[in-house]
């Protein structure tokens, strides 16, 4: 009889290779399908079993509204406080649910290691859900760090997943989507068109969870990075050839209390009044020291007074000794490392934004290097391996031979923290030196380690003299420090306390004063915040949490609403302070903390099992539907604000192409998101957001009169294609919306406003910029068609109209155009290339050529193919193809004509 199986579920490919790895002892048999899967024979609560591991990529499932929902025009934002919301896969083209449910069949035990939180407890009832597994079948692993100790130590300790936890992601995720999205979709399409120097980068109207599916495929794609996409607020990702982005003004249940902490700061420095104030400063010359002696007083602000003081000290000219004290004082180690320090030190001190240093962080524990880095907690328990941890790091040549001496003088136990019964302290688990990780993964890791080893060294000593002196009746001091015993800073050296040596003195020693001065200087307002201020204002108000915080941060500068500046200070833009304000004319709550402090403690309760998921839901969802129809009524307060701000669309831009309404000049507006502005007809035309806009040669489309305007890529090899601003905006064609793939989710419910048609997709059947013009065949690459770049002379290429494939052609001729015949072998169409004289190929030495650039010979030999897989000729299946020229031309042999004749580049 067979063993049973196992399932195990990790959270991430590289966590369920490690822990397969440590189970099998490296003997395992590995296959591809939608995640890997790793197989071994092993023993499972005392008997033989065969192990199946496995992995998602964050979430299974994201929460999302039903279709009917998805038309803005068509929804009242309002009815979204009440819609039912659904679960989709969050990466349908992973099949991830497919996956796990053929795994889970035939297996007998499901052991799940995800990450060890809340989002990782929800993942857990999404895989259960996908698997179909009974819950007295499923077991819960539970580590910090994926050694070999701690994936043995949770095999032997297995537990059962938390419901309560699950729930209590389940109602954040609802919370924020219901709440970010209606007002997000209310005050976009308010504003939305209004004002023309008006520029918001924000591309989702998303609150956290909103578009996992998204930031999944941007985090596969670009990255390669399978980060924990559960607790970020979605990216949108940006087909930057024919994508149209338009302006949204997001709202966030935590992303904008974040801004408001910037602009209340903001608004601290441009409200501050200087005073002046004035302060003694008198000087000793004493055993070869010259010392600054500090005023009791500090400062004065009335100057007369002042210099009453300073007539004083003057007259009697002599200090006396009056006290002189010395006391031992301590510096104290530090306690563990939590996540939120570890963010804070990576701004301040390394120069790592908050979310490039979790980044950094989770990649170190996903190979191995550090234990879990989201924690909440600075206490380690008391089971913790101190000595082994201490002992991985005694061979690191930075600080090797200070860890072998803590081993050898025995080293001492962290002070006590606070233990909120998440992970340990972030820990570095094995040595590992720069040249493995690069520059600004070891200075995170680094730090990590320098300041675990200095949680278990000595505190910090140091003798501290003060000594005191009396002068026509005023005090004042100077002090002195000596260390005694370095301890804990001798590793973290950037914490010490430095010497500052003074002569010694007796009391009643009279000492005379060698210079006197008045001191006169200005108060000044606080700086802006630092990234490291602004976690330590969302940590004490409860905004986010140790793994969010990090991304509302990067939100509010992604979205153009802070600027990021010297020193890592976030300094807010016009908008950012204008949407600030706007809330605060109407409801200050929504840009207030209170609210989302609440939010979060009763999440809390849901996850302890103290408070019922479904009510705490219903209960925050009202309080905000009613803010939300006042904010409505009130919306024209912040409409007046942004009127004093920001300049309406009638005076902003400059003119560039003629209206096909009214014949008049539209007005081009290059703030994002770029669009064209008629006056005239008071209408909005977007426009692709990267790349040069132009005239294109003053030709008018056929469907609408409007002037073509032509869109050219940056860099050498980025495309140019003609549009017509009208058909953009509006694809005129029933269907086209399958074609350039989207949906009528925009502000106002029209395809052109979340992708446009332009003239390289455009399907009309005459027009001589039309895909059925200047298409020329497959794109190798992609469902799209290559098509002739007719700007790219002399460098002559085509451009597939869907992807980033570029297919150069003969350079250097003197022009390259379509014709209208069609190839007898493949139905490409036939290209004319007129050569230029000195270089033609041709062997009567004439110019001109016609031909397809898949069957004949001559034009295919001089076709180079970009971005794309290596463009190579397939080999000859007889017949022959119509590339003769007409004078003197090369006859090329052809191929055989394919079943789906627009599919003969597919084989390339």
């Amino acid at each position: 009889m067979a063993p049973p199986k196992v399932l195990m579920v990790a959270e991430k490919p590289s966590i369920a290779v490690s822990i397969a790895s440590v189970l099998s002892r490296g003997k395992m048999f590995t296959r591809r399908v939608s995640t890997e899967v790793h197989e071994f024979d092993g023993v499972f609560f005392g008997s033989p079993v065969q192990f199946k591991v496995t992995s998602v990529i964050g979430h299974v499932f994201s929460v999302d509204f039903p279709p009917k929902y998805q038309d803005w025009a068509a929804t009242d934002p309002l009815d979204l406080f009440e819609a039912q919301i659904v679960k989709n896969e969050s990466n349908p083209k992973a099949h991830i649910c497919r996956h796990l449910n053929q795994e889970a069949r035939g297996c007998r035990y499901l052991v799940l290691w995800l990450d060890c939180d809340r989002e990782g407890e929800n993942i857990c009832f999404e895989v259960i859900q996908s698997t179909g597994f009974n819950i007295k079948d499923t077991y819960r692993a539970r580590f910090s760090a994926v050694t070999e100790k701690d994936v043995m130590k949770a095999l032997d300790n297995l537990s059962t997943p938390n419901r309560d936890e699950a729930l209590a992601v389940d109602a954040r995720q609802e919370i924020d989507l219901k709440v970010g999205v209606a007002f997000t979709r209310y005050q976009t399409s308010y504003f939305q068109g209004k004002y023309g120097n008006l520029d918001s980068r924000v591309i989702s109207c998303v609150p956290t969870l909103f578009c996992i599916l998204l930031l999944l495929i941007i985090y596969l794609v670009l990255l390669r990075a399978l980060l924990k996409v559960s607790k970020v607020e979605a990216l949108t990702i940006m087909d930057c050839d024919i994508l149209l982005v338009a302006a949204y003004f997001s709202y966030g249940p935590c992303q904008t209390p974040t801004l408001g902490f910037c602009v209340q700061r903001y608004l601290q420095i441009n409200t501050f009044k200087p005073e002046k104030f004035w302060s003694l400063h008198p000087y000793i010359l004493f055993q070869g020291y010259e010392i600054q002696l500090e005023w009791q007083r500090s400062r004065l602000f009335d100057k007369t007074v002042a210099m009453m003081f300073q007539k004083l000290v003057a007259e009697d000219g002599f200090l006396e000794v009056t006290e002189i004290s010395e006391k031992q004082e301590t510096k104290g180690r530090p306690v563990g490392l939590n996540t939120v320090n570890l963010l804070k030190v990576a701004s301040s001190a390394l120069g790592f934004g908050p979310h490039m240093a979790m980044q950094i962080a989770e990649r170190l524990y996903t190979q191995g290097y550090i234990s879990y880095p989201r924690t909440e907690s600075t206490a380690y328990p008391p089971s913790f391996d101190f000595r082994g941890t201490l002992s991985a790091q005694a061979n690191n040549p930075t600080w090797g031979s200070y860890v072998q001496g803590l081993l050898a003088n025995s080293y001492h136990k962290p002070r006590s923290g606070t233990d909120v019964g998440d992970h340990p302290p972030i820990t570095p688990m094995k040595s590992v030196t720069e040249d493995t990780l690069g520059s600004d993964a070891w200075k995170l890791y680094q730090y990590i380690c320098q300041h675990f080893i200095g949680t278990v060294s000595p505190d910090c000593k140091y003798l501290r003299r003060k000594v005191e002196f009396s002068i026509g009746g005023e005090s004042f001091h100077c002090t002195g420090h000596q260390v005694t015993a370095k301890g804990f800073t001798a590793i973290m050296p950037w914490l010490a306390v430095n010497d500052k040596n003074i002569p010694s003195f007796t009391k009643g020693q009279k000492i005379e004063v060698s210079k006197l001065d008045l001191y006169e200087g200005t108060t000044s307002p606080p700086d802006y915040l630092t990234e490291s201020e602004l976690i330590s204002l969302m940590e004490k108000h409860g905004i986010g949490t140790d793994a969010s915080i990090p991304v509302h941060i990067n939100n509010i500068c992604e979205r153009n609403y802070v600027q990021v500046q010297a020193s890592r200070r976030l300094v807010p833009t016009t908008l950012g302070i204008t949407l600030v304000r706007g809330y605060q004319s109407i409801d200050p709550d929504l840009c207030l903390p209170d609210i989302r402090s609440f939010i979060e403690q009763q999440i809390t309760l849901i996850a302890k099992g103290q408070a019922d998921h479904h009510c705490v839901v219903q209960h925050v969802i009202q309080q905000f539907k009613q803010k939300f129809s006042y904010f409505v009524k009130k919306i024209e307060d912040m409409d007046a604000l942004f009127e004093a701000q920001f300049s309406a669309l009638t005076d902003s831009g400059r003119a560039m192409s003629k209206c096909g309404k009214c014949l008049r000049y539209m007005k081009y507006i290059s703030a994002q998101p770029t669009r064209l502005y008629c006056g005239t007809c008071e209408e909005v035309y977007y426009l692709p957001p990267m790349g040069t806009i132009k005239l294109y040669k003053e030709l008018s489309c056929p469907l609408d009169n409007f002037e073509l305007l032509v869109c050219s890529m940056p860099g050498p090899e980025g495309k140019a294609f003609p549009l017509c601003p009208y058909c953009y905006s509006n694809p005129p064609f029933e269907g086209i919306e399958s074609l350039i793939n989207t949906v009528k989710n925009g502000p106002s419910g029209k395809i052109g406003k979340g992708a446009g048609m332009p003239c390289t997709l455009c399907p009309h059947p005459t027009c001589p910029n039309s895909l059925v013009s200047q298409g020329v065949c497959a794109c190798p690459e992609c469902s799209g068609t290559l098509v002739l770049d007719p700007l790219s002379a002399p460098k002559w290429r085509l451009c597939c109209n869907k992807c980033n494939c570029l297919v150069f052609l003969a350079q250097g001729a003197h022009r390259i155009s379509t014709t209208k015949e069609r190839c007898a072998e493949c139905d490409s169409s036939i290209v004319e290339v007129d050569f230029n004289k000195k270089t033609t190929p041709l062997e009567d030495g004439s110019t001109l050529h016609r031909g397809c650039i898949l069957c004949d010979e001559l034009l295919h030999s001089l076709v180079e193919m970009k971005h794309g897989r290596g463009f190579r000729r397939m080999g000859s299946r007889g017949g022959r193809g119509r590339g003769g020229g007409r004078r003197g031309g090369y006859r090329g042999r052809g191929r055989g004509k394919m079943v789906d004749p627009k599919m003969s580049f597919r084989d390339f």
